[in-house]
């Protein structure tokens, strides 16, 4: 042991007899892992990153299956100028449900990237850069917290929010444009706006109703990607370093 990390062994031990335990001054009092310990943090390490790249692998299967019912939606209602836009509205039910599905995905994948995330900022970053484990943040004991009471790292509505963001906004804009699209180029070329509105008619449904239904599907779905961008931005501003996970 180097008189460095001996000398920071001391006042932790010190610092622990003149007040009460707590987590932090317990971590003080830990001031270096063995050799096997490293070890079992490298293959925990090992672990966490093998179940995060699982479930991103799964995060993908849900966005090629709305791609790919988008893309058939598509097919049939540009197949001819006779065919309905109505799958188009549609497939915004399978959409919807997909997305959910992901973002019930991505709350558990944000349980093992925050973990592996937390071991690489906290043990192998000072480890490469200053030779030091830096025992004394606690930052091992919040891993062990978490680990003892594993709990989502996000809210449902955050996780839907960022893959609206990441990945779903632009399926469903390109859904919205096909959609109006099909109805101002087919079975001929739009006239006026009023038969634009006509041709949005779906059934008995009026097209002024599924016009303004059809405006506020996009702007709920862009207003919760903006909100989330917002909200990511001001905690990163205010997260600080060995604070939480997540």
């Amino acid at each position: 042991m180097t008189q460095g990390n001996l000398g920071r062994v001391l006042i932790g031990r010190i610092a622990t007899e003149e007040a009460p335990m707590t987590p932090k001054r317990h971590a003080l009092d830990l001031q270096e892992f063995s050799a096997a310990e490293i070890g079992a943090l490298a293959h925990l390490y090992r672990g966490e990153v093998y179940r995060s790249t699982i479930w991103r692998t799964r995060l993908d299967t849900t966005t090629n299956w709305s791609v790919v019912t988008l893309g058939v939606a598509l097919s049939i209602t540009f197949s001819s100028p006779l065919a309905s836009p109505l799958p188009l509205i549609l497939v915004g039910i399978l959409i919807m449900l997909f997305l959910a599905l992901e973002a019930r995905r991505y709350r558990y994948f944000s349980v093992w990237r925050a973990r592996a995330r937390w071991m690489e900022r906290h043990l192998f970053v000072p480890m490469l850069r200053d030779g030091d484990l830096r025992t004394d943040e606690a930052w091992q004991v919040i891993l062990a917290d978490d680990y003892d009471r594993p709990a989502y790292h996000v809210s449902y509505l955050t996780a839907v929010a960022r893959r609206v963001r990441n990945n779903y906004l632009w399926i469903l804009l390109i859904q919205t444009v096909a959609y109006a699209g099909k109805i101002t180029v087919h079975p001929y070329p739009v006239p006026s706006i009023h038969t634009f509105v006509d041709r949005a008619g779906v059934g008995p449904i009026p097209g002024e109703v599924v016009l303004a239904l059809g405006g506020l599907y996009i702007l709920t779905w862009t207003s919760l990607a903006l909100w989330v961008t917002r909200a990511d931005r001001a905690k990163a501003r205010r997260r600080e370093a060995g604070a939480a996970m997540g």
